[in-house]
């Protein structure tokens, strides 16, 4: 039995996702220490697995040509949250059955073939390695109107990596609301916003991705890191608007206005599609910002989990062991 553990991440938002410039999408994001996924997998002459993913075991292994396997999940990610639970299972799946069978895995390659990492290879990047990510996104001209097939796109390259600093925490508010979109609802979504998307908030972001972003993880800066991430994502929120009722979706536009109020927060603002709503702060800051997090979900009037979670400067761990990226 081969065990894997890895975190989630979080997803700041795009680059561009006008067809007026030369690259397309260009994700930025985080890989964090909590909440992780757990789960291990063994060799067998067909597929036992829960529900949700016995499908997508059965799609690895008829592509590691392997007989079955059996999946046990430990611990896994809150899905569609915003937290990259999709991409991480995918992969952790892939790996646990190759390596169950000595089988070297190239999850870069792998992950198209599962339908992951076409738009964003913020999960795919973090997965490999963790640490702060920005994707190279991928050429303009490639953009179809419709969905390619599974296996028709390559994950966009890493285009820069730092290690995210053993100061800085990242707040998680997770309200109990309906979960964000993804598969073909996720896809007609985002071909709709790059369809009549506007140039002008890519000129912005690249400007705060280039003087504030990369600057501030270098140098280790979490509130100009915070207050550029934010920036980031209420840009790419103009874009979504009319797909996802506002700059945020709901309720996330009153969570986030509330942490973002608090002063142990650097920025704040919503993961991908949400409802997970993130803030930046660091250790001396990190229980009065759990505090701003759970006045925030009273506020509202909603349920939901407050966490408090470190970045992850590592990848995948395979039986305890740093994944050797085979």
């Amino acid at each position: 039995m081969t065990r894997v553990d890895v975190g989630s991440r979080l997803h700041f938002g795009f680059g561009n996702l006008s067809l007026a410039h030369e690259r397309l999408y260009g994700a930025l994001g985080v890989a964090l220490d909590e909440p992780r996924l757990s789960l291990a997998a063994e060799p067998a002459e067909g597929v036992t697995a829960p529900p949700r993913c016995e499908t997508l075991v059965e799609t690895v292994c008829t592509h590691l040509d392997v007989p079955g396997a059996t999946v046990t999940i430990r611990d896994s990610l809150p899905p569609h949250v915003g937290l990259g639970s999709g991409t991480q299972l995918a992969l952790a799946i892939a790996v646990a059955i190759g390596e169950s069978y000595d089988r070297s895995v190239d999850v870069r390659e792998l992950a198209p073939k599962l339908g992951r990492g076409g738009r964003s290879g913020i999960g795919v990047a973090t997965f490999e390695a963790g640490g702060f990510v920005l994707d190279g996104g991928h050429p303009t001209a490639r953009f179809t109107t419709a969905r390619p097939a599974d296996g028709a796109w390559t994950v966009p390259p890493v285009a820069a990596r730092h290690r995210i600093p053993d100061d800085w925490r990242f707040l998680i508010v997770l309200p109990d609301a309906d979960p964000g979109r993804s598969g073909e609802t996720e896809d007609d979504s985002i071909r709709g916003v790059v369809e009549r998307a506007d140039p002008a908030p890519a000129d912005r972001i690249a400007g705060r991705i280039t003087r504030g972003v990369l600057p501030a993880v270098a140098t280790g800066n979490a509130d100009q890191f915070g207050s550029a991430v934010a920036d980031i994502g209420r840009l790419n929120g103009t874009w979504y608007a009319d797909e996802q009722g506002g700059v945020y979706r709901p309720p996330v536009g009153e969570l986030v206005d509330w942490v973002a109020d608090e002063p142990a927060v650097y920025g704040a603002g919503q993961s991908s599609w949400g409802p997970a709503v993130y803030g930046v702060t660091d250790r001396a800051n990190a229980e009065a910002a759990r505090t701003a997090g759970e006045a925030a979900l009273d506020s509202a009037g909603l349920n939901g989990e407050v966490l408090i979670a470190a970045g992850r400067n590592q990848g995948a761990r395979v039986d305890g062991e740093p994944w050797s990226g085979r």
